[in-house]
């Protein structure tokens, strides 16, 4: 079995007298969709922030792509083809959808170093935008102004956003947090489209949506991870049914 894409090695950070992530070991495999599931206040985000890099670990390792990747800035980890969304959509409000993933795009290629109405002119740019677009579901709303657009369809378009960095790995931050059953059934579809192309690391409290959806499932706990491993195994581990799926497996 080749090495995985990514794996975490003991990775530990704290907050004052809060431990964060507590020796925190797990490996994603190429191809895969790996789910992240827990608790409120578990440490999944701050996890996800040390794996792009935007939170630096006390200890421990990150390797991506089997490079030592622990101390690199975000920026370096995306030209690598580490990629994520956040739980906080994070788009030009007042610019078309359109314009949002061609401004994602320029920054990807770097196809015009001036900012915004030479880019419009940009065909092969605008061109990229739009295949994106379609690749999301929201092609019929190129024009609308992201402000203007549904929460699910705002989501849709931040994983639109994180593409366009062209990822080996995207991770999700919780893309169905306060999506209705329809818009979380739209990001299910995405997101099964998406793993043609990308691995994944998704973090989700849906946790219909998780066991649907992944391959491997690994469960933080106060920081630590108690279960990591298939599905049926994860949902039926007396320790991960104490101490977070409860009811859940039984509905």
């Amino acid at each position: 079995m080749s090495a995985p894409l990514l794996e975490v090695s003991v990775l530990r950070k704290r907050f004052g007298g809060v431990v964060a992530t507590d020796d925190v070991t797990l490996d994603v495999r190429e191809g895969e969709i790996h789910a992240l599931i827990g608790p409120n206040g578990a440490g999944k985000t701050s996890l996800i922030a040390q794996l792009s890099g935007s939170l630096m670990p006390d200890s421990g390792t990150i390797r991506f792509a089997g490079d030592d990747v622990t101390r690199l800035v975000q920026h370096a980890r995306v030209a690598r083809g580490l990629a994520r969304s956040y739980q906080i959509t994070r788009l030009f409000r007042s610019f078309s959808a359109l314009d949002n993933l061609a401004i994602a795009v320029q920054a990807r290629d770097g196809s015009s170093l001036r900012f915004w109405r030479p880019v419009a002119r940009e065909t092969a740019l605008v061109d990229a935008a739009r295949a994106l677009l379609d690749e999301v579901g929201l092609a019929a709303r190129a024009d609308v102004p992201a402000a203007a657009l549904s929460h699910g369809e705002q989501r849709a378009l931040e994983v639109g956003l994180a593409l366009a960095t062209r990822p080996r790995l995207l991770l999700l931050d919780e893309p169905m947090a306060g999506t209705g059953p329809e818009e979380s059934a739209r990001m299910v579809a995405l997101i099964e489209r998406v793993r043609a192309k990308t691995t994944v690391l998704l973090v989700e409290h849906d946790v219909d949506a998780v066991f649907r959806l992944a391959d491997r499932v690994s469960v933080l706990v106060n920081g630590r991870v108690i279960a990591s491993g298939e599905p049926d195994a994860v949902r039926n581990d007396p320790e991960v049914i104490t101490a977070y799926l409860g009811d859940e497996v039984h509905r």
